[in-house]
Formats: structure tokens, sequence, C-alpha cells
């Protein structure tokens, strides 16, 4: 499979990282499965990125989320979205991490033995997505968590790619001007056939205190869930 390479903003060490990563898949069937073929576990897992496939200074993390757990959709202190149903699970947490700042890549493949299954799951997660606030304004917290206060913002938008269809919900979170930085965070929730996909993109930086989201963090998150969905689509 040949990738275009993109670049993506690097918040670590003050450089900028070339990504292998491919545009997004088109389609002109708007069925969820469009081959009418049963998506497998394997393929899932081969169509997950690798840390290496991302940039050079990307790594699994030693820790990793609960197994029946996935991210939180709506941010702020709201837990995690659990599982919704009985799928097999595939999953490949990445990050970046140095001193400007972290990036991360959460991936979740939720495999169904059916579509019925896979578009039930998509339709709890758009639940959770639709009540969130759009905006959330939290105290500093103390403690060996501490956090400084913050004001989070979200929305959620329709999505649909490459015979994909589901949603992705974009925050934005603004820390006090004390402590300068912004994180940005997308989890785009995606079904096809009998798979339902979920990935967070998150980039958190220091010492900058503007309103507005990195500049590169939309293209950035639809590049690396299109990578993923193209993989799938060559199965």
């Amino acid at each position: 499979m040949v990738v275009t390479r993109v670049r993506v903003t690097r918040v670590v060490r003050a450089a900028v990282a070339v990504c292998a990563l491919a545009a997004f898949a088109g389609c002109s069937d708007d069925s969820p499965d469009p081959d009418g073929t049963t998506i497998g576990v394997d393929a899932m897992r081969n169509a997950l990125l690798k840390a290496a496939e991302v940039g050079p200074t990307w790594k699994t993390p030693p820790e990793s989320a609960a197994p029946n757990q996935l991210v939180s959709i709506c941010g702020a202190d709201t837990a995690p979205a659990g599982i919704p149903g009985n799928p097999q699970l595939v999953s490949a947490p990445l990050s970046d991490e140095g001193t400007e700042g972290v990036q991360s890549l959460t991936q979740h493949a939720l495999v169904y033995e059916d579509a019925i299954s896979a578009a039930t799951a998509l339709a709890t997660l758009r639940t959770i997505a639709d009540a969130c606030p759009p905006s959330v304004s939290k105290p500093a917290k103390t403690g060996d968590r501490y956090e400084p206060a913050y004001t989070e913002t979200a929305a959620t938008a329709p999505l649909e790619e490459g015979g994909w269809i589901g949603f992705v919900t974009t925050r934005n979170k603004q820390y006090d001007k004390a402590h300068a930085a912004t994180a940005d965070v997308a989890v785009a929730a995606l079904a096809r056939g009998n798979v339902v996909l979920v990935d967070q993109y998150a980039i958190y930086r220091l010492g900058k205190s503007d309103a507005s989201a990195n500049p590169q963090f939309s293209a950035d998150w639809q590049k690396l869930v299109g990578t993923t969905l193209n993989r799938v689509g060559g199965q």
C-alpha cells in the first residue's frame, strides 16, 4: 500500500514530524458495507496505525485504558464510554511526548458478529455525544492529579467517508492565563458493516493561550482516521 507523506505539527521538542499518512479513500457506494463482506479482526488489527507509521518519535505507551472502556467523548470530568455490546476488541494506543506538549492517538476497533450490532453500538455512542454540553468550566484540581482551571468546549458533527458512517466530536480546552496551555481533541466513531472504529486524536500544547485550535489539528485527525479507513477498504 502506498501512502502519502504529510506534515503533522509537532509540539514536542519544537520540531515538525513528517508522517506517513494516506489521504481519505473515495467510495461512491453509500451502503454501510459496500462489498457485502464481513470485516475480520485481523483486517482491523492490520489497519490500525503503528507508531513508526505516524512519526519517528511516536511510541506505544506502557499503560493503556481498561479493556472495557473506550475514551471520554464529552471530555471534562466525564468517564470514558463503555464498550457497547460484546464485540471483539482490537486496540492500538500511541503517543508522542516532549517538553513542549503531547500528542496521542487512541485507536479502538470493535468487531461485532453482524452489521445490526455494529449500528446499534454506533447509535449508543452517538447518544452520548449528543448529550455533551457545549461548554464546561472546571476549577483547578489539587493532589496527585493536579490540573489548572479550564474551560472546555465541544461540538459534534456527522462524519461519512468511503462507506463508513458516523460522527466526530471535537473539543478545545483552554486553561487559565496563569497556566498557558491548550488541548484539542477529536473523537471519531464510524461504522461499516460489522465494525465500529473509534479513534481519538489529542494534542496538548504548553505555553499557548489562544482560543483557536491548532491550525493543523483538523487536517491531522482526518488524515490519521482516513489512513485506517483506506486500509480497510483495500482488504
